[in-house]
């Protein structure tokens, strides 16, 4: 997967996950990204700075900041929510992080070791318990190849 961050016409800058380059490319070459704020179809590339690779897999401070590629845009005019939309929006985070505080209270995290682990306790090689991790696509298709049971969840920022 590739994160990229992204900029829309209005100035909006948010971050989109991708298979690779050339999905994102297909993607934005059929029109299918649109910012998530205020819903325009015109969305490039942001530039970002470069993060060096590390050991570890960062924490949430660590996201590049970005400037607007290509022309400025207009000025941006404030996006505001209906108060509808805002308290949707305000508790489906609150339920993704609770869904990460009980993944994270209730499972062992092992990392990049995820699909290996879940073979060990699939077939039988470690006792069994709940697990969460890292896999890469390939590693999620060999899993589900197997009959190995696992969900991929939506990892937000724990708020605190």
């Amino acid at each position: 997967m590739i994160r990229y961050e992204l900029v829309c016409a209005k100035g909006h800058g948010f971050e989109g996950w991708f298979r690779d380059g050339r999905t994102y490319d297909q993607q934005a070459k059929a029109g299918k990204l649109a910012c998530p704020i205020c819903g325009t179809r015109k969305v490039d590339k942001a530039i970002m700075a470069p993060r060096p690779l590390r050991g570890g897999r960062g924490s949430d401070r660590d996201v590049a900041r970005t400037q607007p590629s290509g022309e400025p845009a207009e000025e941006a005019k404030p996006t505001v929510m209906s108060g509808e939309a805002q308290a949707k929006a305000a508790e489906l985070m609150k339920a993704m992080r609770e869904l990460r505080r009980h993944v994270e209270a209730s499972a062992d995290y092992v990392g990049e070791r995820f699909a290996e682990t879940a073979r060990e306790i699939h077939y039988g090689e470690t006792p069994k318990r709940n697990i969460y991790g890292e896999a890469s696509s390939e590693d999620e298709r060999a899993l589900k190849d197997e009959g190995i049971e696992f969900e991929r969840i939506p990892w937000v920022p724990r708020g605190d």
